[in-house]
């Protein structure tokens, strides 16, 4: 329902009424009397009533004001019948506007969600691109294990060039003796003196 002193909503002269209603204050009116109307309350109450009526009227004939046809009945049930109507009708009306705000809003709060959803698909799908870029825990052990194993080959062909060396010296000078050394980490001896 539409809020007529929203800023939005142009200004129309006012018509000078006799009577001002309440448009909002008649719905509610009618929203209360027709949820009364499909209560079992009201059935209950509404065959209390009629019992009590046929039975003064055929009963009781010192007080029979509304004799067999029950015409005078029949005419209240028309009335409230003719009220009754209108009322229900324009309870629903009032339920309609509503489902339909609230429909609008579920629409708005899908379309936001989906939005939302897509956004997120795009953010993981960045944070996985990134992360595709940056070594992982079990690529740095495997490149680790890789860099040891070519270092455990080269200390290896040092050691091979290092007793080559050896062989040849002690082959070049048979009578001197040449003692072996532990290998050392660290620096190389680059020439000896």
């Amino acid at each position: 329902m539409a809020d007529r002193s929203a800023l939005d909503t142009p200004a129309v002269g006012k018509k000078r009424r006799l009577l001002q209603v309440d448009a909002d204050a008649i719905g509610a009116l009618a929203e209360k009397v027709a949820r009364f109307f499909g209560t079992g309350e009201y059935l209950f109450w509404q065959t209390v009533f009629v019992i009590c009526w046929i039975a003064l009227n055929v009963g009781v004939v010192a007080f029979s004001w509304d004799p067999y046809p029950f015409i005078l009945l029949n005419l209240a049930f028309s009335t409230q019948a003719a009220y009754a109507a209108p009322l229900i009708l324009l309870a629903q009306n009032r339920q309609e506007d509503r489902d339909r705000v609230s429909l609008a809003e579920d629409r708005r709060r899908a379309e936001q969600t989906k939005a939302d959803t897509e956004f997120l698909a795009r953010e993981l799908a960045s944070v996985r691109l990134a992360l595709g870029e940056n070594v992982t825990r079990d690529y740095l052990r495997h490149e680790l294990e890789d860099l040891h194993g070519m270092l455990e080959r080269i200390e290896a062909k040092l050691d091979d060039e290092s007793a080559a060396r050896i062989a040849r010296e002690h082959e070049e000078n048979p009578g001197e003796v040449t003692e072996l050394a532990e290998p050392t980490q660290g620096d190389v001896e680059r020439s000896r003196d």
